[in-house]
Parts: C-alpha cells; sequence; structure tokens
C-alpha cells in the first residue's frame, strides 16, 4: 500500500509518456516487420526507447518523493537525475542502432511495402505524440507557475522550460523529437514511395538518430550538473527571496543560498532583522519566516541564521546578478 502511495506522486507527464510509447512502439513494430520500411523501424525503436526511458523516469520521480531518513537527511531528489541519466543510455544505445540502419539503408535503398499501413500508424502516432507534448507543455506551465504570454503557449514553455522538474523536461524534449520523428518518417514513406527514390527512406533513418543523439547530449548534460547539485534559477532565487524580504522587522537578506536537489529546493540564508528587537522576538520572527518560505511547494526545506541590520543594504531582487 505504501509503495502504490508513493507511485500516486511519480511524474504524471512521464506516466502517460509511458503507457502511450508502449502502444505505440507494438504497432509501429508489426507495421515496421510487416512493410520492411527502415524509417518506420527507426520510429519503433524510438518509441521503445522513449517507453523504457518514461518507466525508468516515473518510478525515479515516485521514489525521488520518499521522506528523508536518518541515513538520507537531505531525502532523495537527486533520484530522479540519475534514473533519467539511465534513460539517457537507453535513449544513446537505440540512436546509434538507428544511424547504423539508416546507413545501411542509403548504401542500399529498398523499396516497402504496405504503404497505407505504415501512414495510418504513422498518422496515428503522430496524433498521440502530439497528444502527449501537449499534456508534457500544460506540466511545464504547471509546475512553474507561469502565465501565458502573448506568444502563446509554445513561446510560454519555452521561455520556462529549465525551471520544469527533470522529468518533465525529459518528456518534454523526447516527445518534441519523437512528434517531429514520426511526421519525418511519415513524410519519407510518402515521398520514397510516390518518386520511387527509396534513399530517402535511409535518409529520414538518419536524421532521426542524429536528433536522438542531440536530444541525448542536452538532457544528459543538464541531469549530470543536477546530480552533483545545482543552483537555483534566478527567477526561484528571487521568489523566496521576496518571501523573506516581505516579512515584518525583516529588512534585508545577508546571505542565501538555494541548492536544487530534483525537483525540490534547499533554501539556507542569514537574514538581517531590525535593530533593537529582543531574543525571544527575534527568534519568533525567524520561525515565522520560515514556515512562511517552507510553505512554497518547491521548496523541501529551510534553514535560517539571524543577524542584527548592518544598515548596509545587501540584497536587491531586480538588481542582484547572477554569480
Amino acid at each position: 500500500m505504501a509503495f502504490i502511495d508513493l507511485l500516486k506522486k511519480g511524474n504524471k507527464s512521464s506516466g502517460i509518456a509511458a503507457a502511450g510509447n508502449a502502444f505505440l512502439a507494438v504497432i509501429k513494430g508489426i507495421a515496421a516487420f510487416v512493410s520492411g520500411s527502415g524509417t518506420m523501424l527507426a520510429t519503433t525503436l524510438h518509441s521503445v526507447a522513449d517507453a523504457t526511458n518514461q518507466a525508468f523516469v516515473f518510478f525515479g520521480s515516485a521514489l525521488a518523493e520518499k521522506e528523508p531518513t536518518k541515513r538520507f537527511p537531505a531525502g532523495f531528489g537527486r533520484v530522479v537525475n540519475l534514473f533519467v541519466l539511465i534513460a539517457v543510455v537507453v535513449v544513446s544505445i537505440m540512436a546509434y542502432e538507428t544511424i547504423l540502419k539508416g546507413w545501411e539503408l542509403i548504401q542500399h535503398p529498398k523499396a516497402s511495402t504496405n504503404l497505407w499501413l505504415n501512414i495510418s500508424i504513422l498518422a496515428i502516432a503522430v496524433i498521440i505524440d502530439g497528444f502527449v507534448l501537449i499534456k508534457a507543455m500544460k506540466e511545464i506551465i504547471k509546475e512553474t507557475r507561469a502565465e501565458t504570454t502573448s506568444g502563446g503557449l509554445v513561446s510560454t514553455v519555452l521561455k520556462n522550460v529549465s525551471l520544469a522538474a527533470p522529468p518533465t523536461r525529459l518528456v518534454f524534449y523526447e516527445d518534441i523529437i519523437a512528434t517531429f520523428g514520426a511526421l519525418l518518417a511519415l513524410i519519407t514513406v510518402v515521398l520514397s514511395h510516390s518518386t520511387g527514390f527509396y534513399l530517402l527512406d535511409g535518409i529520414g533513418t538518419l536524421l532521426i538518430g542524429l536528433l536522438l543523439i542531440g536530444i541525448a547530449l542536452k538532457i544528459g548534460y543538464e541531469n549530470t550538473i543536477g546530480l552533483i547539485g545545482v543552483a537555483a534559477p534566478k527567477t526561484v532565487e528571487d521568489r523566496i527571496a521576496g518571501l523573506i524580504l516581505s516579512q515584518l522587522h525583516v529588512v534585508d537578506i545577508n546571505k542565501m543560498r538555494i541548492l536544487q536537489e530534483g525537483r525540490k529546493y534547499h533554501v539556507e540564508s542569514y537574514i538581517e532583522l531590525e535593530k533593537g528587537l529582543t531574543l525571544a522576538e527575534a527568534d519568533d520572527i525567524k520561525f515565522q519566516v520560515r514556515d512562511q518560505v517552507v510553505a512554497d511547494p518547491d521548496v523541501d526545506d529551510v534553514t535560517l541564521g539571524i543577524i542584527e541590520s548592518d544598515d548596509k543594504q545587501s540584497w536587491e531582487i531586480s538588481n542582484k546578478d547572477e554569480e
């Protein structure tokens, strides 16, 4: 029962993506076997990789929600980065196999059969991958608490995707490639059949493999720095600083460090209070500030120290440069 409750906390985007890609992998695999299309085989391998990845990441995101223990007092937040890195290895292997298949088809082009079967399945793939992509985009908006700008949903997502949870970013990037790859496969299947230029099948397969390599490198880099431990983005830092400075009797932030752990943040800060407060009053204010900051859904824990104001403004939210 505890395991089921933990799974319910897993990343919804990766769970939906895993189910969708598993279904696509089956129907694409059947079409690739029947038709002999290299591009269809490439996009099948892509769906297999995506389904495996998202299942890994879903379980990793659920495990990351475990409460801290005596042995692991900082919690399990970075576990999700580790699972995403395992997923990157799977993507890289699939990319290598896809590139090999594409190169083979370029050297030895051949016609594929069952055109309408390929077209039907690839059209279904575009619809399902597109649906998962839209869900991931909406999840990014929700996680980052961003408001859709005049540029629309896509523009807002591109501006805020770096602030989303690692699993959601993985789903977003992978499904951009999955949707584009399925669309590319559809175009190359139709063109190679209608023109007789069967080399297009190999070119399309090779391009999908190269796209997979690109996404593996990007996701791998982001999660490697996340596994090491990375500072919170400037927007998150400003939001937390705003919460602290909005509290009564808090006049400045002397120092603050915000470390990202998975999709959560650990806040450590020294805050400056008005002069003349008693120790008891200062202590009460510290606990009020801590409770206010830890109430933020993205913050996992807060460690605060208090000092008397030095009459020098050290922290400016709008003007503070990123280090």
